[in-house]
C-alpha cells in the first residue's frame, strides 16, 4: 500500500496536475483534487477512482482566499500537498506590456494563493511532526525571460519561498520540495512564446516528480540539459545571460 494516505493536488485539471493525480492514485489513497473546470476535474477524478483511490473534488477559484482558506481548514492533516495551480502571461507581439489585469491574476494564483495554501496546511503538519509540501516552480525561476516577466517573477518567488520553508521546517520533520519543470506538453505551454526545447510529456514529468518527492530532493528540476543550462543563467553575469536568452529566441 502506498504509505501516503491523504494527498492534495491543486490545479489537477492541468497537464502536470492531472498526470500527478493518476500517478498517485491507488487503493488506500485519499486524493483531494482541486480545479476550476468542472468537466475536466470530473474526468481526472474518474480515472483516479478507476485506479482505486478515494477521490474528493473541490471546484473553486483559488484567488478567492477566504473560500480557499475555509476549504483547506476542513481537510485536517495531509501527508502530501502538491501546490501546482498556475497560469501564464506574456508581453505582446509588438513588445507591449502584459495587461495589468493578467499580471494581477497571475500573482494571485501563482504566488499569493500558493503561499496561503502552504501556510494553512503546514499548521496540522507541525502539530504531528510530519508531512510534505511541494511547490511547482519552473526553470524560468532561475533567470527572467524577457517574454514572460511576470511568470518568471512568480516562479522565482515560489522557488525562494520553498527553499526558505525547507530550511525552517525540516528540523520539525516536514519535508518541503521545489519542483522546477522545463517545457511540458500542455495548452499553457503551447501558448507560451519562444522555442520549447526538450519538451516532455506530462506522464514523464509526473514520474520524475513522484520519484524526486519520494527521495526528498530539495529541487526536482528537469529535463537535462535544459535545467543545467538555466542554472548557469543564474550564475553567469547578468549581461552575459541576457545576451544568451536573446540569442536563443526569448528576447521578445
Amino acid at each position: 500500500m502506498n504509505p501516503l494516505q491523504k494527498i492534495l493536488i491543486t490545479g489537477a485539471t492541468g497537464a502536470i496536475g492531472g498526470a500527478l493525480a493518476e500517478a498517485y492514485a491507488a487503493p488506500g489513497v485519499e486524493l483531494y483534487l482541486h480545479g476550476r473546470n468542472e468537466a475536466a476535474l470530473g474526468s481526472v477524478a474518474e480515472r483516479c477512482a478507476a485506479l482505486g483511490a478515494d477521490v474528493i473534488c473541490e471546484r473553486l477559484d483559488i484567488r478567492d482566499t477566504p473560500v480557499l482558506h475555509a476549504w483547506l481548514s476542513t481537510l485536517g492533516p495531509l501527508d502530501l500537498v502538491i501546490i501546482n495551480a498556475g497560469m501564464n502571461s506574456n508581453i505582446g507581439p509588438a513588445s507591449e506590456p502584459e495587461p495589468w489585469s493578467e499580471v494581477e491574476a497571475l500573482l494571485d494564483v501563482n504566488l499569493k494563493a500558493a503561499l496561503l495554501i502552504a501556510q494553512t496546511v503546514l499548521l496540522p503538519m507541525r502539530e504531528r511532526g510530519k508531512g510534505q509540501i511541494a511547490l511547482v516552480s519552473s526553470l524560468a525561476g532561475y533567470f527572467g525571460l524577457p517574454v514572460t516577466p511576470a511568470y518568471c517573477a512568480s516562479k522565482a518567488g515560489l522557488k525562494a519561498y520553498g527553499e526558505a520553508l525547507r530550511g525552517w521546517l525540516g528540523p520539525e520533520g516536514i519535508r518541503v520540495n521545489v519542483i522546477m519543470p522545463g517545457y511540458v506538453k500542455s495548452p499553457m505551454c503551447d501558448g507560451m512564446p519562444g522555442p520549447k526545447p526538450f519538451m516532455w510529456s506530462p506522464e514523464r514529468a509526473a514520474r520524475t516528480i513522484k520519484r524526486g518527492l519520494a527521495r526528498d530532493k530539495a529541487r526536482i528540476s528537469f529535463p537535462f540539459p535544459l535545467n543545467w543550462g538555466t542554472w548557469w543563467l543564474a550564475v553567469l553575469p547578468a549581461a552575459v545571460s541576457v545576451r544568451i536568452v536573446r540569442w536563443l529566441g526569448y528576447g521578445g
